[in-house]
């Protein structure tokens, strides 16, 4: 800046200095008002004058908020008497948070060598510009979910005044739903600040391929989105990020339930048939008697041809004899020889916790030579099942292990007259029959074949 001379003298250190104006009147006392802008140079003058009558020598040292980004040239002068020279103040403040919008006061001091008691310092003020500087950041730029996610807003206030900051985001449809906390946040220069932001969707994706929704987020002073200040982007570049919506159901679980329904089928179409009608075959079987061969007698004692011998067998020998027909041979323990097939069936049916028995008792007169016995668990019981001939226990069998079992002697078992076949059914756990429904209760049948013969009187 231009300096207008203007002489004025100093108390003893005959030190002159005139500024380009003075509001006092008094010149030398005060250097002019100066205005720069953050990241610029501005420059002013300042005028020193030897009035004294020897040669000296001043040092000029900037003090104040400014010193650290105001220099003079040249710092040190000498001046002959009567002489004058202009020096230059170079302001320079840095583009920083560190340097803050607004008025600093400005001095120089002006020290002579020779007289150093009348060292002075001038003052001014220098108005320092405001400017205006965001920086964010959003972590992640991508996120997965199924119907929301989460993000992080880094924002830093790198300008010199103090900013109230708005945060906004957008989408090019309406699926995503934004929510920032807080919604707006002051800042102080150099200040730093995290905003959380919430993205939701309004609809699950069941299954298919992940859906892609981007959008951005923008932070900015209040005010900017309607005027925009002197020297300043008008828009600032918006932040761009991704949701990533995943489906509930990945695609590997429609592979594994498509294989799970077709085996539920072929169950239901080919092997469940199958097993329940292997299931009745086999508790029909057990329930029903062995039918009577022919030739043989029938259940009421008579043969099949009216209670005469047919005398087929080799030898002569008839299948049996009637009863108290008095025939001629006997058998070994004393029954009269010719004894018929019989057979009897046992069914127990019991209540889960309960135990039940069933019995057959040979005839008087008769003894019971046992040559099969066939056991029927056709609805899959627990429990226990234990056969007794007479006094004599056959086996115990757990009903869990069985479906249908038989027993068979080459040599009979004989029962005694008035001796019995006795079943006795524990129930642990009704089963489940061909029906498909769990049964009330246990339910066994047994039956016993054999050859019933007449005691030789």
């Amino acid at each position: 800046m231009p300096v207008v001379a203007g002489p004025a003298r100093s108390y003893g250190g005959g030190v002159t200095s005139s500024p380009a104006s003075s509001s006092s009147g008094a010149p030398g006392l005060d250097l002019p008002e100066v205005t720069v802008a953050p990241g610029d140079t501005a420059t002013t003058g300042l005028t020193v004058r030897n009035d004294s009558d020897i040669v000296e020598a001043y040092s000029l040292e900037v003090v104040g908020d400014c010193a650290s980004w105001t220099t003079v040239e040249p710092a040190r002068i000498s001046l002959y008497p009567g002489t004058s020279e202009t020096v230059t103040l170079r302001l320079a403040p840095p583009r920083s948070p560190e340097v803050r919008a607004g008025a600093k006061p400005l001095g120089v001091r002006v020290l002579p060598t020779e007289h150093p008691e009348s060292v002075r310092v001038l003052e001014t003020t220098v108005h320092v510009g405001e400017f205006r500087e965001l920086h964010t950041e959003l972590v992640p730029r991508r996120r997965r979910g199924w119907l929301r996610g989460r993000y992080r807003l880094a924002v830093r206030n790198q300008g010199n005044a103090p900013v109230e900051v708005g945060f906004t985001a957008g989408q090019a449809g309406e699926e995503l739903g934004f929510a920032f906390t807080p919604a707006e946040r002051k800042l102080e220069p150099g200040e730093s600040a995290e905003i959380g932001l919430r993205v939701r969707t309004g609809k699950p994706v069941w299954f298919g391929a992940p859906v892609v929704w981007p959008f951005t987020v923008d932070a900015a002073e209040s005010g900017d989105r309607e005027e925009s200040r002197p020297g300043e982007p008008a828009v600032r570049a918006p932040l761009d990020a991704e949701f990533v919506q995943i489906p509930v159901f990945p695609r590997w679980l429609l592979v594994v339930l498509a294989a799970l329904l077709a085996l539920l089928l072929a169950w239901l179409m080919l092997v469940r048939p199958a097993v329940r009608s292997a299931a009745k075959e086999a508790a029909t079987e057990a329930v029903q008697p062995r039918p009577t061969p022919a030739g043989e007698e029938g259940a009421g004692g008579q043969s099949p041809d009216g209670g005469k011998g047919t005398g087929d067998r080799p030898g002569g020998q008839g299948t049996g004899a009637p009863s108290g027909s008095g025939g001629d041979g006997t058998s070994a323990d004393g029954s009269a020889g010719g004894g018929r097939q019989s057979s009897e069936t046992i069914d127990v049916q019991t209540s889960a916790g309960e135990t039940k028995t069933g019995t057959y008792r040979v005839p008087e007169g008769s003894v019971f030579g046992v040559t099969d016995v066939v056991v029927a668990n056709f609805q899959g019981d627990e429990g226990l099942l234990t056969i007794t001939f007479g006094d004599r226990k056959v086996t115990t069998i757990a009903l869990e292990t069985f479906r249908n079992q038989d027993y068979h002697w080459v040599t009979p078992i004989k029962i005694p007259e008035n001796d019995t076949v006795t079943v006795e059914v524990t129930c642990e756990k009704p089963g489940t029959p061909a029906s498909g429904r769990q049964a009330q209760g246990c339910h066994e049948v047994l039956n016993v074949s054999g050859v019933l013969s007449r005691v030789a009187q």
